[in-house]
């Protein structure tokens, strides 16, 4: 150093990256990048950011190129081009994976499902449907929330629940599933999976439009899987069970699918076996708006794009309050339920009221009592 000598230029070139590599926090590149314009050069020039997030997400392998927001008009240098635009490629590299590698650390974890997509089957199509799995509550009114496979003879068949995340680009690290008891079945069964796994991806590019519930098969054809856990046991215990993966995986394209393995419960009713879950709770980093992907046809690879280089801030009230909208809209639908039920019978519902919950289930038990209580003393006044 006093001889104003670099190490880099002493050490042998695999020696370097070698050491460099073996750096695991991307701010450390950033501040090794920032300590000369040598060493700047030395780690754009061997893509040392990139090569950070292949080893923190390998689902980046299928990369095909990056692009930035404000350099969509600049395009790509091609292979042959001239060393100024082949250097001005690895600088926009460098700046999108080294902010992607800050973002999948620090970015706020959160809730990260956006809206139930698709079950592979559903025994009471809506009152047990998928969507009854984001309801924080166990029961909505007048009824319980879960949703409910098909009953099969064969405790083996396995089931799926399709989601959709709340961005294209998610760093998911625990899963959370809550399996459903029956209340209301003698000796309060439980109606567990064996064991859960996960797969995360996204949509094929020609697919434009997931059919409705109402189709029980929706296939995974229509899926292309970027990872796949590995099995997990689950318990057949009526509580949230957390299900943490070994590693933060980064969910490309948005799609979640938890696959549940094995039935252990089988209904005295008709003697087949069911797998019934009560809610579904999915925590991560989310990447947008911040990061975005491109699917490209035919390869199936992905082009990652960098719409801003400033970190979201946290949105803590406005998840609360999308919640809440939620729970009153799940809470309108099983309104509409009762009055199919009911053959259309409002003014029955009307006179009797809706129960919105359990406190107002007490509530109103308690007004009733003291209702006639009111009346008996006023019969004992005449």
């Amino acid at each position: 150093m006093k001889n104003d000598l670099d190490f880099l230029n002493l050490l042998h070139h695999d020696l370097s990256i070698k050491i460099l590599t073996s750096l695991e926090d991307p701010a450390d590149l950033v501040r090794f990048g920032a300590v000369s314009r040598s060493w700047q050069h030395f780690v754009i020039k061997n893509g040392l950011c990139k090569q950070l997030c292949l080893r923190m997400f390998p689902q980046l392998s299928r990369v095909d190129h990056v692009k930035e927001l404000n350099g969509a008009a600049k395009g790509r240098a091609e292979a042959g081009s001239n060393n100024f635009m082949e250097w001005e490629d690895l600088k926009r590299e460098h700046r999108v994976y080294a902010f992607l590698a800050l973002g999948c650390l620090s970015f706020a974890i959160r809730e990260c499902i956006s809206e139930a997509i698709i079950a592979s089957s559903t025994d009471n199509y809506p009152e047990e449907s998928i969507d009854n799995t984001l309801e924080l509550r166990d029961r909505v009114g007048r009824r319980a929330s879960y949703w409910s496979s098909k009953g099969q003879s064969n405790p083996a068949v396995p089931e799926t629940l399709t989601y959709r995340l709340c961005a294209d680009l998610c760093v998911i690290t625990e899963i959370s599933i809550r399996p459903f008891q029956a209340y209301f079945q003698f000796g309060n069964p439980i109606y567990s999976a064996n064991s859960v796994r996960f797969r995360m991806g996204h949509l094929k590019s020609s697919v434009y439009n997931l059919v409705s519930e109402s189709c029980q098969d929706c296939g995974n054809e229509k899926f292309v899987w970027t990872y796949t856990s590995g099995e997990f046991p689950m318990a057949q215990e009526n509580k949230l069970q957390n299900f943490k993966l070994p590693e933060p995986v980064l969910c490309i394209g948005g799609m979640l699918q938890i696959e549940l393995l094995g039935r252990v419960q089988r209904q005295d009713m008709d003697g087949l076996y069911y797998i019934c879950v009560s809610h579904v709770q999915v925590m991560g980093r989310p990447l947008s708006p911040a990061f975005g992907i491109q699917i490209l046809e035919p390869s199936e690879k992905f082009m990652l794009e960098a719409l801003s280089y400033t970190q979201p801030p946290p949105v803590p009230e406005q998840t609360s309050i999308t919640s809440t909208l939620q729970m009153r809209v799940r809470d309108l639908e099983q309104i509409v339920n009762l009055l199919r039920e009911d053959g259309g019978n409002v003014v029955d519902i009307m006179e009797h009221g809706y129960e919105w919950d359990t406190e107002d289930e007490e509530s109103d038990e308690d007004e009733d009592e003291d209702e006639d209580e009111d009346e008996e003393e006023d019969d004992d006044i005449e």
